[in-house]
């Protein structure tokens, strides 16, 4: 019985080949859309879902208060692991990880007594403790004992094959961090797992930052000081939630932490929110919040309701040409339980067909959608069980959505109606479930251009909008923070500057818009206590005004210096102090720690970080001894031969480290990835939309074409014009189409209005976006309409009234 179905059902196809094609094209790119979001979703919800206590593991975050109010911050201070196992021998394990940006690693290659040099971003500190809270695989040295004395180290595979050529021969080596510190590698690790937000490389002894003289060595015993990068882990009992636990650490802040330095206290962060809240901060780039995994899982099954949509409307049109083959299968004797089974089956097998084109468009679009994204999906997910199962359901669910109501109308005709060919497209019930469906395609699709237009619009406001400082032409390249190389950055600037291409030189902590910021108390006016909130803390030299073009409200820069002698603020700190006229404050004093400087000038604001925040308070100081970056502005002629020259001298100046460098504009891009990606995916993901759903309609007036085409002989031989036919054709989707606009307007403006909301700086959209929106979708109906009615419209009358 199912052979013969399935049989009956592939001649029946065969006969029909352009009904088939246009059903399995839409199936397919639906299906293949479908799929890579599931396998996207798939990826960025398994993020550290390996770990086997990964449901009793958090991380301690800092609650701070904000100029709008509080926000979790993702570092702790030093003694934070060292307090928690003393005051809460309940929990599990305790461990603390601290990341170390741009650290400088060096070793002698034994083959060509040269020295190796290498810059590596991905370098952490971390207790012992912290290998038994993550599950990461051990090739080498023993995870309990590896990381328990000072200057040890641990390499991933690839690092250890990078500097020794085969991890097998690494352990016992030595490494040399920084041109000072000789580290021994004790251990090696298997690469992580590319779903972890912990990209581990260069794993130093915790231990090491206790040794006198290292960079971290003053804050060890500082309760007052937080590095975001430094984060703590526990593992909570079985029997402690943690919103108990968390009631629990306000008593440990008060206890531990001086009351002029509270602000609000600490929380507990699960695990497994950290990927999905950039919020607060995590080791990993990216953004995938949990909202953006909701909105692609409702795009994907949009476009899986389309496709199954074009499959319902041209069942449903094409039901009069099959309508004398239902009659003779019901004369026959075939129960409509058999027709039913019968046209279900050509529905799997065109849904069959369509999955196995979907699976190899997703195939050969992976590679494209791993660079979009910035992600890792597998080519060999046909052996992940989950997508098999995925799979499965898929072709169920669009076999049953797609072909269970084609299949009750068709088995439904009457057979002697059938046979006297008296049953007509309007007769077969779908006339209004098509028109309803169109109108649901279109403004699925509708939704998605509005979105589409409003993202790129946003994206542009984002590259256009004026950050209160210049930024074009400017690179940033990282400084060595030792002692004896700071002593040569003078002579460096002076080199620099007789380089004809270059235009300015300046040195700071970080440039004007960076995701490196320095939070920092301080007391205004000789107050009796600290302001209730934090300053962004912005140490520069004196030229960097000059090299940003910042500008200036009230006063003055602050002369050159290396040390805080001078302060400059922004506008936002006086307004958040009340101080409303910017010449007020000329002359008062600023106090940081026990340092009190005198105010010389209020600079206007300008934006320190990504335009989704609000500006903060800013204080500006000039304190050599942080300086991180040299910032260079470079003339746009000949930059090839600048940027060669700027490379030259300062590999002169300092031999024993590794340049790099960035533009700044680059960098500030950076902030807004992934929006830029979003942007990408609904351009896609829209495009999908209006090519399935333009499918449907080609599919549709070729059967109205084919239905209508005695009526359109008889009005050219009364004298219908060529256009009026092709209006005739035209008239009913254009008016569909406008009916989806009415639905999707209101509805994609919630929606985007909602993102844009997101955002303290934002494009407004009006009604150009709308307009923008239906004239497209118009447009593109027109054309897929339009080639098939002219075609219908210039076809010579007499062929089609001969039979008559």
């Amino acid at each position: 019985m199912i052979k013969n179905n399935i049989k009956t059902a592939w001649r029946s196809l065969l006969h029909n080949k352009s009904y088939a094609t246009l059903n399995i094209v839409g199936l397919a790119v639906g299906v293949a859309a479908c799929l890579l979001i599931f396998l996207i979703i798939k990826y960025e919800t398994s993020f550290d879902m390996y770990h086997t206590k990964k449901d009793h593991i958090y991380r301690v975050v800092t609650l701070q208060g904000a100029p709008d109010g509080t926000e979790y911050v993702s570092g702790v201070p030093f003694p934070t692991s060292p307090g928690l196992r003393l005051d809460f021998p309940q929990l599990k394990q305790v461990a603390s990880i601290l990341r170390a940006n741009g650290t400088l690693l060096s070793l002698n290659d034994d083959k060509t007594n040269a020295t190796k040099k290498f810059k590596e971003d991905e370098t952490y500190y971390t207790e012992p403790q912290f290998f038994d809270v993550f599950d990461f695989k051990w090739l080498a040295g023993d995870k309990k004992t590896a990381l328990n004395d000072p200057n040890t180290i641990v390499l991933t595979q690839t690092e250890a094959d990078k500097f020794f050529g085969d991890w097998k021969n690494a352990i016992g080596k030595t490494i040399k961090l920084e041109n000072k510190t000789n580290l021994k590698v004790t251990g090696i690790l298997s690469d992580p797992p590319v779903n972890t937000d912990f990209p581990l490389k260069v794993i130093i002894s915790y231990a090491s930052i206790k040794v006198k003289g290292s960079e971290y060595y003053s804050n060890i015993n500082n309760w007052t000081s937080i590095y975001g990068q430094h984060y703590c882990f526990v593992v909570l009992p079985d029997n402690q939630s943690a919103s108990q636990f968390n009631h629990e650490l306000d008593g440990f802040v008060k206890k531990h932490i001086p009351p002029v330095s509270v602000k609000e206290g600490m929380h507990l962060q699960a695990l497994s929110d950290i990927h999905y809240n950039a919020e607060i901060g995590k080791y990993t780039k990216g953004e995938f919040s949990h909202q953006l995994i909701d909105a692609i899982a409702l795009i994907g099954i949009f476009l899986l309701v389309i496709a199954c949509v074009n499959f319902i409307n041209l069942a449903t049109a094409q039901a009069v040409n099959r309508s004398k083959e239902v009659g003779i299968r019901k004369v026959l004797g075939s129960t409509r339980k058999q027709l039913i089974l019968q046209f279900i089956s050509e529905t799997f097998i065109i849904t069959l067909a369509a999955i196995i084109i979907g699976i190899a468009v997703a195939f050969v679009a992976l590679p494209y959608f791993n660079t979009l994204l910035d992600i890792h999906l597998s080519t060999g997910f046909l052996m992940d069980p989950q997508v098999i199962l995925f799979i499965v359901v898929l072709l169920i669910a669009v076999t049953f959505l797609a072909g269970f109501y084609p299949a009750m109308i068709l088995s439904g005709f009457n057979p002697i109606a059938a046979l006297k060919n008296k049953i007509a497209a309007s007769s077969t019930s779908g006339v209004s479930l098509r028109r309803g469906l169109v109108v649901m395609q279109f403004g699925i699709a509708q939704v998605l251009i509005i979105g589409t237009l409003v993202i790129i619009s946003q994206m542009d406001y984002f590259k256009n909008k004026s950050l209160g400082f210049a930024k074009d032409a400017i690179i940033n390249v990282g400084l060595p923070s030792d002692s004896i190389s700071l002593t040569r950055i003078n002579t460096l600037r002076d080199e620099l500057l007789q380089q004809p291409g270059v235009k300015d030189v300046s040195y700071s902590f970080a440039s004007p818009s960076d995701n490196s910021s320095w939070g920092t108390d301080f007391t205004y006016d000789n107050a009796t206590k600290p302001a209730s909130f934090q300053a962004n803390m912005k140490w520069a030299d004196a030229e960097y005004f000059k090299l940003y073009n910042l500008q200036m409200v009230a006063g003055r820069p602050y002369i050159k210096t290396d040390t805080i002698h001078e302060i400059v603020v922004n506008e936002t700190l006086l307004k958040k102090l009340g101080v409303l006229n910017p010449n007020a404050a000329i002359g008062k004093y600023i106090e940081l720690g026990d340092k009190k400087s005198r105010i010389v000038g209020v600079v206007k604001d300008f934006n320190v970080s990504s335009l989704k925040k609000q500006i903060p308070p800013v204080i500006m100081a000039s304190y050599k001894d942080v300086y991180q970056v040299i910032n260079i502005k470079i003339q746009p002629a000949d930059m090839k031969q600048t940027l060669s020259a700027v490379e030259r001298t300062w590999n002169s100046t300092f031999p024993d480290y590794v340049y790099e460098y960035k533009f700044l504009d680059e960098k500030i891009a950076d902030f807004y990835k992934s929006e830029s990606q979003l942007s990408q995916l609904y351009k896609i993901f829209a495009g999908i939309a209006i090519f399935i759903s333009c499918l449907g309609l080609y599919g549709l007036i070729s059967f109205m074409a084919v239905q209508r085409i005695k009526e359109v002989g008889i009005r050219k031989t009364l004298g219908a014009s060529v256009s009026s036919i092709v209006y005739l054709f035209s008239k009913e989707f254009t008016v569909l189409i406008l009916v989806a606009f009415a639905i999707s307007a209101p509805l994609g403006w919630y929606l985007m209005n909602k993102w844009l909301m997101t955002f303290t700086y934002r494009y407004t959209f009006g009604p150009g976006i709308f307009i923008l929106s239906i004239a497209v979708s118009v447009i593109i109906a027109w054309l897929t309409v339009g080639y098939k009615a002219l075609r219908a419209a210039l076809a010579n009358p007499v062929n089609s009234l001969r039979s008559e």
